[in-house]
């Protein structure tokens, strides 16, 4: 957005900002435990990393959720016994990710990080939300495995948020797109993969009640997406490393 209409808006996005903060519910996170295992044979370790999505906001508990729902299509498409750990905190952007919710990694053979959405709201530049993932990931692998494949998930597309009112949602949907470059940029590292969300992904019947995080449809479709890039990603680091 140039300058002179952001100026001109400003105004109005700061009320439609205080408007969609007031009037949209406040979904607690999943219940129930934050690790668990599904599938059988040989044992692949997941851990996934991040903001609400990863609290699992939306679903009843983890298993409806994003980690759950991710460890079972790996489980599936691997034929592997699935052991997961949801390190999630509702609100958090990727430097907060890093200083309070790294510590708490286990040692994995895959790490997933979604982050963005945060960074989104908090309308950070693409350098700072690179920079600072770029720390996310370098602190993970101190904790899970220097090696361990790192699969970074794209920024959704806050263009299709259906509790976003316009121009608030043109702001903010640019603002995802430059992060999910930003961040995209990534793949440069060793082990380290990006995948994209398509945003047909992001259908109004997937959202769960406060239109703005997934449901446990939502959920599904996005874990399947992030299985297939994941899938992928071990199969070329196995071959690296047999």
């Amino acid at each position: 957005m140039a300058l002179l209409p952001f100026l001109l808006v400003a105004p109005l996005l700061v009320v439609q900002a205080v408007r969609v903060r007031r009037s949209t519910p406040q979904l607690p996170a999943a219940a129930g435990p934050v690790e668990g295992v599904v599938g059988h044979g040989a044992v692949l370790r997941l851990a996934v990393l991040g903001e609400s999505t990863v609290d699992g906001v939306g679903a009843a508990t983890h298993e409806e959720a994003l980690t759950g729902q991710l460890a079972r299509q790996l489980a599936e498409r691997l034929g592997r016994r699935v052991q997961w750990q949801a390190v999630g905190r509702t609100g958090a952007n990727a430097r907060v990710v890093r200083r309070d919710l790294v510590p708490k990694l286990k040692p994995a053979d895959l790490l997933v990080i979604v982050l963005g959405v945060n960074d989104t709201l908090e309308l950070h530049s693409a350098a700072r939300f690179r920079r600072d993932l770029l720390g996310v990931v370098v602190a993970a692998r101190r904790r899970v495995g220097p090696a361990v494949p790192v699969l970074v998930a794209g920024v959704p597309p806050m263009a299709r948020f259906p509790a976003l009112p316009r121009p608030l949602r043109d702001l903010l949907a640019a603002r995802s797109g430059a992060l999910d470059r930003a961040a995209a940029e990534l793949i440069g590292l060793p082990a380290v993969d990006h995948a994209r969300m398509d945003p047909a992904l992001l259908d109004e019947g997937t959202f769960a009640v406060d239109r703005f995080h997934p449901g446990p449809a939502g959920y599904r479709s996005w874990a399947g997406a992030l299985a297939e890039v994941a899938e992928r990603l071990l199969s070329v680091t196995d071959r690296r490393h047999p």
